[in-house]
């Protein structure tokens, strides 16, 4: 989008100015397919960058199989390009939430969003999002921890909690492993065939340590992107994630990232086959 290259100030002046007119467009009652306002809801909401975030995921497939990119050959970045597509991506989310996403959601999330405090959480939000170095971000994050006070842990603890309150995160996770790990077996991607149920049986055993991992990780990402935040904005966005309504709406819009992310993970195995010899997982 142009307007992630503009200077911070200007970019504010623009967001603050869609805000309102996406507030005047998702205002009027919802109906089964209304495309426009659930397109505003992603500009409002960020939720459209954090769709177009999910193509800097395609670097870890190959580390799934225990290799590297370079084992792909020079075909892969325009492989990786195709299937995580932003536009696709987003046409899978706006055709997920046309079937999920009710008026009272809608209206409650991009009412939130559409403030001042919304439309700031929105710009460290879309930063994030798009620095693509997620190690040098969660270095930074963990050297951010380190010397910050406890009670600003804490509320970072509290917003994820909020953040995924169905802690469907860890089984999201291995769903997306699975699924792609059979796709890659299927397309003779690997060598012999994965048996599915001793698969899920091998991720079970580590998933104590996944869970663990993925909240550190959380951790240090959230100390990195709401750094130049005050600690009242960030106690203010715990309680806007706590509301039950919004609770529901962050149950969606995890639900679609990460049915997003296994399809197309899925799609990308099965195109992996001609980039490279079969391998052994």
């Amino acid at each position: 989008m142009s307007e992630v290259r503009l200077r911070s100030p200007a970019r504010g002046v623009v967001l603050a100015v869609l805000a309102v007119v996406i507030v005047a467009l998702i205002a009027g009652p919802l109906r089964a397919a209304d495309r426009a306002r659930l397109e505003a809801f992603l500009e409002v909401t960020g939720f459209g960058v954090a769709l177009d975030s999910i193509a800097l995921s395609a670097s870890g497939a190959p580390a799934m199989l225990g290799l590297s990119a370079s084992d792909f050959g020079q075909g892969w970045s325009t492989l990786a390009e195709e299937v995580f597509d932003t536009g696709r991506m987003r046409e899978m989310g706006l055709s997920i939430l046309e079937e999920a996403m009710d008026d009272e959601m809608l209206g409650h999330a991009a009412e939130f969003y559409a403030s001042d405090l919304g439309q700031r959480l929105v710009l460290v939000e879309n930063a994030a999002h798009l620095h693509e170095d997620d190690d040098a971000k969660r270095a930074e994050g963990e050297a951010l921890l380190a010397a910050m006070p406890p009670e600003r842990v804490e509320v970072l603890r509290a917003m994820n909690a909020a953040v995924d309150s169905a802690g469907t995160g860890v089984r999201a996770v291995q769903e997306i492993q699975v699924r792609f790990l059979l796709a890659a077996s299927y397309a003779g991607v690997l060598e012999s065939e994965i048996d599915e149920t001793m698969l899920r049986a091998l991720l079970a055993e580590d998933e104590d340590e996944l869970r663990e991992s993925l909240r550190a990780s959380a951790l240090a990402s959230a100390a990195y992107t709401y750094q130049s935040l005050p600690i009242e904005d960030l106690r203010a966005y715990v309680a806007a994630l706590e509301h039950p309504i919004m609770a529901r709406v962050y149950e969606l819009m995890n639900a679609v990232q990460y049915e997003i992310m296994a399809n197309r993970f899925e799609v990308l195995a099965a195109r992996m086959r001609g980039l490279t010899p079969a391998q052994e997982l």
